[in-house]
């Protein structure tokens, strides 16, 4: 009765071509176990890891800014002045018989 037999359709099935995640934290994860238990030495903090990490913003001006936090943003004086005249404006929008 092949005839009349629906075939089920494949699963997706994503396969990674550079990398398997899945693998590497499995790896990780008797690596870890290992340790735990004695079998393998304990890891020596490793530098090449965050070899990288703020190199980007040192190189580049606008980087080191925004890094530095010291441009784009409205100051609290200024923003207290500008709060003070928004407050006069509608005092004196009130006060006045301004029809719109």
């Amino acid at each position: 009765m092949g005839m009349f037999k629906m075939r089920e359709p494949r699963k997706f099935r994503r396969v990674s071509i550079y990398t398997d995640e899945r693998r590497d934290k499995l790896e990780k994860l008797v690596d870890d176990y290992k340790r735990e238990t004695g079998e393998l030495p304990q890891k020596q903090f490793d530098a090449t890891e965050n070899r990288f990490r703020g190199k980007f913003s040192q190189f580049t001006p606008r980087a080191q800014r925004f890094a530095e936090g010291g441009r784009g943003m409205i100051k609290w004086p200024v923003a207290l002045v500008a709060v003070v005249l928004l407050l006069m404006f509608l005092r004196w929008l009130m006060a006045s018989n301004v029809q719109f």
